[in-house]
């Protein structure tokens, strides 16, 4: 596009030039964004690295660990000094002078120290160490679900991209066959009616094309957001194949005797000895804790100075702690319904996953082995 003017007609032919300018780009091609390709295990390795949830879960190990650190530690003793006993009638001096320290001022000077007694620091750690091993198995139990979070939504991904391709290739031989259609009806060879039923055909299954590529498009959504990509727009294509990824049989051990148990149920145990732990630990806040005080004291001006020791605790007369141990043995009650509500739930999500791995292998076989060569002989036949 070449626009030149003088200098009376600038005005007009710079407008004119712009309208060129805006047909010209118009009509010209959008450039295209070539889209990076993500494979099934750099999306897990991503989530594992960045998911907020495992991120969070990860704090909260590190929180359980604190609180094991803090079980561990020793009360602190406590300080304490005092001054009584000076006048304000009359001088505070006595024979040994009038200094600060030879008036007749009472000074002492404590430390208290508390003593835990009947097992609540060994049965406080007890709780803090179960706490510890539920937050990790927690942890553990965040990655497994997170791993099979990202694997369907990757699969549903190249899933849906098969299918489009498969709706399209098909609207692309019905359209071509709605062609020869159309000149065959032409030819009074078809009916109007049998030359719009290919033609419907062929519309339907480019819209099952453009419904296929939406859902893959909302896969890789999904996948972005489970490895916590800042924008989530799912510009990126699958890396892996559906024949590459059905190549892993099932675990025939998952319930034989010496394997791993599931992390959920790890954490539900842990939750259940954290409990049983937390109602030792009230048992035990029946038993009140003495308090140890040594304390020196000085007081002119006969037998200035002086040292002492103390020892007090509170008398159980009206709080037996029943209240929070009634607390307690409501929530290792709860703990231990919900262990067995988890471990129901785990052995029927391993009979429910085995009976669909089954069931979707027999179709993959029958796939490969029946409806696969039996479609190639049809698309040769129809192609002919």
């Amino acid at each position: 596009m070449i626009c030149s003017a003088n200098k009376s007609r600038t005005a007009p032919i710079a407008v004119l030039c712009l309208a060129q300018w805006m047909v010209f780009a118009a009509d010209s091609p959008a450039p295209t964004v070539a889209l990076r390709t993500l494979s099934l295990a750099d999306a897990q390795r991503t989530a594992f690295a960045r998911n907020w949830d495992l991120l969070a879960a990860k704090s909260d190990v590190d929180a359980a660990i604190a609180q094991r650190i803090v079980a561990k530690e020793f009360p602190n003793p406590t300080l304490s000094v005092s001054t009584s006993k000076i006048s304000v009638d009359q001088s505070n001096a006595t024979t040994a002078g009038n200094a600060p320290w030879n008036r007749s001022y009472d000074n002492i000077i404590a430390v208290s120290q508390l003593f835990e007694i009947g097992g609540k620091r060994a049965t406080r750690r007890d709780s803090a160490r179960a706490g510890v091993f539920a937050a990790e198995a927690r942890l553990r139990d965040a990655r497994r679900t997170l791993d099979q979070a990202v694997a369907k939504a990757y699969v549903a991904a190249v899933q849906a991209r098969a299918n489009a391709e498969v709706l399209n290739q098909s609207a692309a031989s019905l359209r071509k066959e709605a062609k020869i259609a159309e000149i065959r009806f032409k030819a009074g060879e078809i009916s109007a009616a049998d030359r719009a039923q290919i033609e419907i055909a062929a519309d339907r299954f480019e819209q099952d094309a453009l419904a296929a590529a939406a859902a893959e498009k909302a896969a890789r959504i999904a996948v972005d957001v489970l490895i916590a990509e800042p924008s989530a727009a799912g510009d990126w294509l699958p890396g892996d194949s559906l024949e590459a990824l059905a190549v892993s049989p099932f675990p025939r051990n998952v319930e034989s005797p010496g394997t791993s148990i599931r992390p959920d149920i790890a954490a539900a145990q842990a939750a259940v000895s954290k409990a049983q732990a937390d109602l030792r630990l009230q048992h035990a806040m029946r038993v009140p804790d003495p308090t140890v005080s040594l304390q020196y004291e000085r007081e002119q001006p006969d037998k200035p100075n002086t040292v002492g020791i103390a020892i007090s605790l509170p008398l159980p007369l009206w709080n037996r702690n029943s209240g929070n141990i009634a607390a307690a043995k409501a929530a290792l009650d709860s703990a231990r319904n919900a262990e067995a509500k988890i471990r129901a739930q785990a052995a029927a999500d391993i009979t429910a996953a085995r009976v669909a791995f089954e069931e979707a292998s027999t179709r993959l076989e029958r796939y490969r082995s029946q409806i696969r060569p039996k479609s190639e002989q049809v698309r040769k036949t129809v192609a002919f």
